[in-house]
């Protein structure tokens, strides 16, 4: 069990990177779209912001998931980490709504300057510098297998492509369409509520114990295969934070004595733990028919 925690901890680097990464790009975006009019970069630097409470709540939800199991909590608080990633989803449905809605304000104004070609350059940086935060945290988030951190290497990800789509909006403004960075600044509202839709509907699925079926049969293969075992009479999995809980009956020869049929769930465990990562198994044996 200590292994898990410390992968929870582990975890918390990510959105500390994706905290800070957010904090210096959408000073500098914002910024730079306000004193040089560029909506898009203005739409990306908002994003930017509001991924700076999204990172935060990630990063609480990870702190409280470390927490061990209590009295009222026996399972320990490892949900906390999908909430977090649910909160997160929430925070950028609105920002995608705020850009939308400012976006066609400017277009339906036909008031919009076209910002100057250098600030492209900007959104280019910044969109490299998210694809090397997506890249870590992707990475981190498998090893740790925590979604609350793959939410936040999804959100990274997306702003990468969001500041590619600004950068080509500021570049076709110079070409006599400056509405062209609005339209683009409004397809980047678009790509946030995408997100958030993606985020949000996999942390529902979750806290509704919702489980892959396709990773259900390869485990269900796995134990199969386990010396010993007959066959798998019923199997049920549910997602807890980072944790996968495991419910699974099996059958053995009905000639084994208790300690025998116990050495075989012990080497199931042992399976799941060893080669699937799942801390959480509930071994119950029955008699082959």
């Amino acid at each position: 069990m200590v292994d898990v925690y410390e992968k929870i901890k582990e975890g918390e680097r990510g959105a500390w990177v994706s905290i800070i990464a957010y904090i210096v790009l959408s000073a500098v975006k914002l910024t730079i779209g306000y004193v040089f009019f560029s909506s898009a970069l203005r739409a990306d630097g908002l994003n930017n912001l509001t991924d700076i409470v999204a990172s935060i709540a990630v990063l609480i939800g990870l702190r409280i998931s470390r927490k061990p199991p209590d009295h009222d909590h026996a399972y320990g608080h490892f949900r906390a980490e999908t909430v977090a990633a649910l909160i997160a989803s929430v925070i950028m449905a609105f920002i995608g709504l705020e850009v939308l809605v400012g976006a066609a304000q400017s277009l339906a104004s036909g008031t919009e300057e076209a910002p100057q070609a250098w600030v492209a350059a900007v959104a280019l940086g910044s969109a490299i510098v998210m694809y090397g935060v997506y890249r870590y945290n992707r990475d981190l988030s498998i090893k740790t297998n925590s979604q609350a951190l793959m939410a936040a290497a999804k959100d990274n990800l997306s702003d990468a492509l969001v500041s590619i789509g600004a950068a080509i909006g500021i570049l076709g403004s110079q070409f006599g369409m400056p509405w062209l960075d609005v339209v683009t600044a409004f397809v980047v509202g678009l790509i946030i509520c995408k997100t958030a839709w993606e985020i949000l509907s996999e942390s529902l699925h979750r806290l509704t114990d919702g489980f892959d079926e396709k990773e259900l049969d390869e485990i269900r293969q796995a134990i199969a295969n386990v010396e010993g075992v007959e066959s798998v009479r019923e199997i049920k999995a549910r997602v807890n934070g980072s944790q996968t809980v495991l419910d699974v009956t099996i059958e053995v020869p009905r000639d084994l004595n208790i300690v025998e049929g116990h050495d075989i769930a012990d080497r199931v465990e042992a399976e799941m733990k060893e080669n699937h990562s799942i801390y959480f198994v509930s071994v119950h044996v029955e008699p082959a028919e």
